[in-house]
């Protein structure tokens, strides 16, 4: 089997995101990508989680998203993230959430401004890309652009997209970011949060190359 232990950890992945909320029901997806091979696995369309086998991961060519292996249909917004695997040589994984407080923010066409140094996983700030019908390249495109120099974006009306260079790691940013959008959210719903100066956040941003990465199983 094609990329067996990327589709693994995909279905493994898959159920902590369900079991942790960031995702319910069938909702967001994730990748990994195989540079190698210049294919990328993707969580399957419409398939709970925790009823998804490593067979039913789709296996998919990086140039032109054609399908390589699987039982399944792909996830519909494969190439939300082909493009990122095209265009940046410093993401391998990507996982998109449709997790209550990001989209809570991305609902009100909000980015998350540096209201916690965490955020600094992420860039000096999480910007909002314009909403586009899910499943489209406008969709893709917009959260290329809008993720530029940064590991994360929020996807208007939507959900967000944290990428990074293995499953591990993304999926903790996903995770750090829903965290930081809650507490960012409460604080304005109490009438302001105080945001960390530019200078702070690129400091965080050096530590973190060394000390804010996840070490993977």
């Amino acid at each position: 089997m094609l990329m067996q232990k990327e589709r693994e950890l995909i279905v493994a992945y898959g159920k902590k995101l369900s079991s942790t909320g960031l995702v319910k029901g069938t909702g967001g997806n994730i990748s990994v990508a195989n540079r190698k091979l210049g294919y990328f696995a993707i969580s399957p369309s419409g398939l709970d989680y925790f009823e998804t086998e490593s067979e039913d991961v789709v296996v998919l060519e990086i140039a032109t998203g054609n399908k390589v292996e699987g039982t399944k249909k792909p996830s519909s917004e494969h190439e939300l993230h082909r493009i990122f695997y095209q265009k940046r040589n410093d993401i391998d994984a990507i996982v998109h959430t449709h997790s209550t407080y990001a989209t809570t923010l991305a609902t009100m066409g909000w980015g998350l401004p540096a209201s916690n140094y965490l955020i600094a996983l992420a860039g000096p700030d999480v910007r909002c890309a314009p909403y586009a019908s899910f499943g489209t390249l406008e969709l893709a495109e917009n959260a290329f652009e809008y993720m530029k120099d940064r590991y994360c974006v929020l996807l208007a009306n939507h959900g967000l997209v944290a990428g990074s260079m293995d499953l591990a790691n993304a999926f903790n940013l996903a995770s750090q970011m829903e965290e930081c959008c809650e507490q960012y959210y409460l604080a304005m719903a109490a009438g302001r949060a105080n945001i960390l100066s530019r200078e702070e956040m690129e400091n965080m941003m050096v530590r973190f190359k060394t000390y804010g990465q996840v070490q993977p199983k």
